[in-house]
């Protein structure tokens, strides 16, 4: 039951009414309960299973190291590490156990071994696992260093891991920040319900008029990129990197406003990445909970660890205080951004191209920062003017669809090889000529894509000012109603679905 199905909308919308219609503080264990039913319906009902023995494993855990006295750190510590490898063990036999295998096949392979040394597994996955299991890591890690208080009851923590909006594809949640909200009682508000509906409209626009469209221009050069080599493969990539935002942002659009009609705020995931100037401003702005989670769990406790505060001490006396500094930090960003690459799948294809590549350009920016810095000085060139930061937004952009290419190809050696047709072909005659339009789009349909994506722009420009949602709220209510319902019968008239039709899976659902 995927969230823009007509049978997900039904059920939300008797969830809706029943929520705000039973006695309040009966409404988080019926959240509870549609959170349950949701994963039931979604898919094969026996996948709540995972995520129940997580909520378990650190339900177990916290209350442990709430009953341990604060000396005994030794125990503390053997709580802790047993509570994050039950999760991550859930969490690598599920995802990655055929990454490590597959893996060792080809080094097998490269010995001259033969080609399949150990067969791998296929499990069935439960919905938004990386989510929900760094969820719950981050709430353990807080309760074991005191920044939450640990949750007693076990059907409230259930909740905090299974509530169903988040299960989709995040956001990943703080439990010391967004958890009391699940609890609290809420009263319905015209505004929030309202607000909320209006959201997931436009997340409904995103992913059914502009994804949906968009994904089929590029499934047709992916799947046969020697047959659309050069231009097709660069405009392919930067129609997939729109594809990739609209669908995720979209998602995000939904299961935020769905959660905010409900009364829970939910973090914001976005923040018009696609301005972003540097590759790393742009993930200030995408995925902006990994982004926190990975700096907060990872990171920081990484640069505090006594392997890199020896090595921070050993390279400031090889190279300097700065440099040697800023040396530590690049190893300790790249495990960083390895982690990230592992996060997003077991392939190699993400651990380059969401992993290790934006460590490259991130690593790059910062060397070569200050030599630009030094030549705009001498040239006497605002390096923050408009032309040079339209430059660095269009040079991060290209950057991005890069690492997107390796995202969306079937494999790091059908990445490189793409990367091969597109710079050896010299085609651009194809971008005129009426070729493009051979590629799964007609004339309308390219049409309503470039509408619609320029309609995307427009608002993602109001957005940097004020909230588009209260710049709407502001004009007469008969301007209101014919913007929101223009935008819904664009969804009606214009998304794809229906029957005969299945709209695919949000990209990031799998992860």
């Amino acid at each position: 039951m995927g969230i823009t199905s007509f049978y997900f909308l039904c059920f939300f919308a008797i969830l809706l009414i029943v929520y705000y219609s039973i006695p309040r503080k009966f409404q988080w264990g019926f959240l509870l309960l549609g959170s349950v039913a949701y994963c039931l319906l979604a898919g094969q009902g026996v996948l709540v299973f995972y995520p129940l023995v997580s909520v378990g494993a650190c339900y177990m855990g916290t209350r442990l190291l709430d009953m341990a006295p604060a000396e005994a750190e030794k125990r503390r510590k053997c709580i802790l590490a047993v509570t994050i490898l039950v999760n991550i063990g859930i969490l690598f036999a599920l995802k990655y156990v055929n990454f490590f295998i597959n893996t060792l096949d080809g080094v097998v392979q490269l010995f001259g071994g033969p080609d399949r040394l150990i067969s791998g597994v296929d499990f069935l996955v439960p919905l938004g696992v990386s989510f929900y299991t760094f969820s719950l890591l981050g709430y353990v890690i807080d309760v074991y260093y005191g920044l939450a208080k640990p949750q007693k009851n076990f059907g409230r923590l259930a909740l905090y891991g299974l509530y169903f909006p988040n299960l989709i594809s995040g956001p990943i949640l703080k439990y010391r920040e967004h958890a009391a909200q699940f609890f609290a009682p809420h009263d319905f508000d015209y505004k929030q319900v309202t607000q909320g509906l209006q959201r997931m409209v436009w997340g409904f626009f995103k992913k059914l008029v502009i994804a949906e469209r968009l994904g089929v221009l590029v499934n047709t050069v992916y799947g046969d990129y020697e047959g659309y080599p050069g231009a097709y493969i660069w405009v392919a990539t930067v129609c997939y990197a729109f594809q990739l935002y609209t669908d995720f942002s979209g998602c995000m659009d939904i299961v935020l406003g769905l959660s905010q009609s409900l009364g829970i705020a939910l973090p914001e995931n976005f923040q018009t990445p696609f301005f972003a100037k540097s590759v790393a401003e742009y993930w200030r702005r995408w995925h902006i909970t990994l982004g926190v989670w990975m700096k907060d769990y990872v990171f920081y406790p990484l640069l505090r660890s006594k392997f890199f505060t020896n090595l921070n001490q050993s390279l400031r006396k090889k190279f300097g205080k700065k440099r040697g500094k800023q040396y530590a930090t690049f190893a300790a960003m790249f495990v960083l951004w390895l982690t990230v690459g592992i996060w997003h799948g077991g392939d190699w294809k993400f651990v380059i191209g969401s992993g290790l590549l934006h460590w490259f350009y991130i690593v790059m920016e910062e060397l070569l920062a200050p030599p630009f810095a030094r030549l705009n000085e001498r040239l006497h060139v605002n390096g923050e003017g408009r032309f040079l930061s339209g430059v660095r937004i269009l040079r991060t952009f290209f950057l991005v669809c890069v690492g997107d290419l390796f995202f969306r190809a079937a494999s790091v050696g059908d990445a490189f090889s793409m990367l091969g047709w597109a710079v050896r072909v010299w085609n651009p005659q194809v971008l005129l000529d009426g070729s493009l339009l051979q590629l799964g789009l007609d004339g309308i349909e390219t049409a309503v894509a470039v509408f619609s994506l320029l309609l995307l722009w427009v608002v993602s420009l109001k957005q940097r000012k004020e909230p588009v949602r209260e710049y709407i709220a502001k004009k007469p209510l008969v301007v209101r109603w014919i913007m929101w319902y223009a935008l819904l019968f664009a969804v009606i008239l214009l998304g794809y679905y229906g029957p005969g039709y299945s709209a695919s899976e949000f990209i990031y659902q799998g992860f």
